[in-house]
């Protein structure tokens, strides 16, 4: 299937690995030209050039190593391209732990990391999308959202406040205008978040982590963690053209783990 993004613009955070790379694969292999961010210039230029050397129709893969959470991050972004067709929220997820010992200032940085970044990144593009007539914007939260993790209680509640507000803001104007926004929620992915969820769970309940990682595998039918890849196919179908009648909706990839019927 053709998702006609060939030649769009595209900004993917935390793209140097995990779920934000596979994004940024999976439309660079559709022609779209990614502007990958994240923090450490090292590893983001190594995925850069490897999205490169992979993309289709000419696409180029650019790298900006920048904290994509600041005001000064953001602007960096935008200094090497304003306007964007796609845009793919992703940032790293806040430490897990006990609430108890969570004081203000780390209930700041996981709303600033993961709701407010985003706002502020849909506040920036998506005006200019619907003077365009086509826009798709993807937040990467959490499957968190729909059935809450205990010890990541700071990420349930900041992805929880970005799902509330995409709610109503996908649904105003710019729905008309060829721009949709919807909220990707990934369950169980191989990836370094999900090993150290892991780790955090192990050692609180004193066990081996690959019994944990064994035994969290066999709540999910699907019997496996899902894969970077198969998470970017789904992010770029929700960037495609054909996915204009998709908006403001919580689109859930967990191997059916989540046991409810909505």
């Amino acid at each position: 299937m053709d998702l006609g993004l060939t030649g769009k613009w595209a900004l993917v955070g935390g793209a140097s690995k995990g779920l934000g790379l596979g994004c940024a694969r999976a439309l660079a292999a559709e022609g779209v030209n990614v502007v990958m961010v994240a923090r450490g210039a090292e590893v983001l230029q190594a995925a850069a050039a490897e999205v490169q050397a992979q993309a289709a129709s000419g696409a180029q893969a650019i790298a900006v190593a920048a904290d994509i959470t600041t005001e000064a991050g953001r602007d960096a972004v935008f200094a090497v391209r304003r306007d964007f067709d796609i845009v793919v929220t992703n940032a790293g997820g806040p430490p897990p732990g006990d609430f108890r010992n969570w004081d203000r200032d780390a209930w700041i940085r996981a709303l600033d990391a993961n709701m407010l970044t985003p706002i502020e990144l849909i506040k920036a593009t998506v005006d200019g999308m619907a003077a365009r007539g086509f826009g798709r914007i993807v937040n990467i939260t959490s499957g968190a959202v729909k059935a809450p993790i205990d010890v990541l209680g700071l990420s349930n509640g900041a992805r929880s406040g970005l799902t509330g507000f995409v709610a109503g803001a996908a649904r105003s104007g710019i729905a008309a205008k060829g721009v949709t926004i919807n909220n990707l929620l990934p369950g169980a992915f191989d990836t370094d978040r999900l090993r150290t969820t892991m780790a955090a769970g192990a050692k609180k309940a004193g066990a081996d982590p690959e019994t944990v990682a064994d035994k969290r595998r066999q709540t999910i039918p699907a019997r496996r963690f899902g894969t970077a890849e198969e998470f970017g196919a789904i992010c770029a179908f929700l960037c495609s053209a054909q996915a204009g009648y998709i908006t403001g909706q919580n689109v859930l990839a967990d191997g059916g783990a989540f046991p409810g019927t909505m």
